[in-house]
């Protein structure tokens, strides 16, 4: 097996050129050049647990989610992985079932590990606990941005994009709007602030139900909501789990949409454009959000000084027959 030293020999450098050039240390890019085509010439493998002992972290990122089985964060998970992977970085994907004692779990974990740094979404109790400085790496938190801003972050402009469902259902003549919302995270809070907010313009209550980041739970909530009277003629439901038990609540009372109620929600999961005549919802930018987060981690590793800042992202509404004028 190949040693450092045969790579040096190999490259016509000294060994701890080898060793800046698999820390991405300071060499040129002929010298970065002629030691990996030495590496690959050898078949060179580096010794990870001996790095580690040498580096004070590793070159392995971590990345905490709160429900891999969602569509969105599977899918802003691959947009991190695939940017990871370019850069040449490893990644410890975790999950945490919005439960605050599953993160700090995952987050010792990561100090265990001697991690790069994070890219985190947060539960409503942690958002505005997290202190990158305590914890010894940079965060990057997405989906949920804390309060005080002591923190990077790539979120969606949530207010925004639930103000914009309530105007698209007012402009198809809906008066009688109903909102579901997450009951764990502050994405869920922020759009039934926009809701709220975009209904009391238009000078309209706004009923309001939460429930737990589950499509048994939405499915449970919207079928006590269609069980009382009168119902709404549309419903705004905040995220793609939830719609989904929104959509299993309907069918169950054997109501359609848009003709006994308009539904609306976020995320442009693959099956919402494969029921009936499609489903009205906000498109996020799941891969931007992504790529915007693992390019904030590396700014933040190059210039740990700086100010943190947040990007703020804007969803596409797109419009299907479930909210059809009435």
């Amino acid at each position: 097996m190949a040693k450092i030293k045969d790579v040096a020999e190999a490259a016509g450098v000294s060994p701890s050129t080898v060793s800046r050039v698999l820390c991405n240390g300071p060499v040129s890019d002929k010298v970065r050049k002629r030691v990996e085509a030495a590496m690959a010439e050898l078949d060179y493998r580096p010794n990870m647990a001996a790095r580690r002992l040498r580096s004070q972290h590793t070159d392995t990122i971590g990345l905490i989610v709160s429900d891999i089985r969602n569509p969105f964060f599977t899918a802003v998970s691959r947009a991190v992985e695939d940017e990871a992977y370019r850069n040449g970085l490893r990644v410890i994907l975790c999950n945490t079932d919005e439960n605050p004692d599953k993160e700090a779990m995952y987050l010792r974990l990561m100090q265990e590990e001697r991690v790069t740094g994070v890219i985190f979404a947060p539960t409503r109790q942690t958002v505005g606990e997290i202190d990158p400085e305590a914890l010894g790496f940079p965060v990057v938190m997405i989906d949920r941005a804390s309060p005080d801003g002591s923190a990077d972050a790539v979120v969606l402009d949530n207010r925004r994009a639930a103000a914009q469902l309530v105007t698209h259902l007012l402009s198809n003549g809906y008066r009688d709007i109903g909102g579901l919302f997450g009951n764990t995270s502050s994405t869920g809070m922020e759009r039934h602030a926009g809701f709220v907010e975009a209904m009391q313009q238009a000078g309209l209550a706004a009923p309001a139900r939460f429930a737990a980041p589950s499509v048994e739970a939405a499915e449970q909530a919207v079928s006590q909501w269609l069980a009382a009277t009168p119902r709404p003629q549309a419903l705004l439901v905040s995220n793609g789990v939830l719609l989904l038990g929104a959509v299993r609540a309907l069918k169950a009372a054997g109501l359609r949409w848009p003709e006994d109620m308009a539904l609306v929600g976020f995320d442009n999961d693959v099956w919402t454009d494969l029921l009936g005549d499609g489903l009205t919802v906000i498109e996020q930018p799941v891969g931007e959000i992504g790529r915007s987060a693992m390019a904030m981690l590396m700014e933040r590793l190059e210039a740990p000084e700086r100010s943190p800042r947040s990007v703020v992202l804007q969803g596409k509404l797109v419009v299907r027959g479930s909210s059809r004028a009435r």
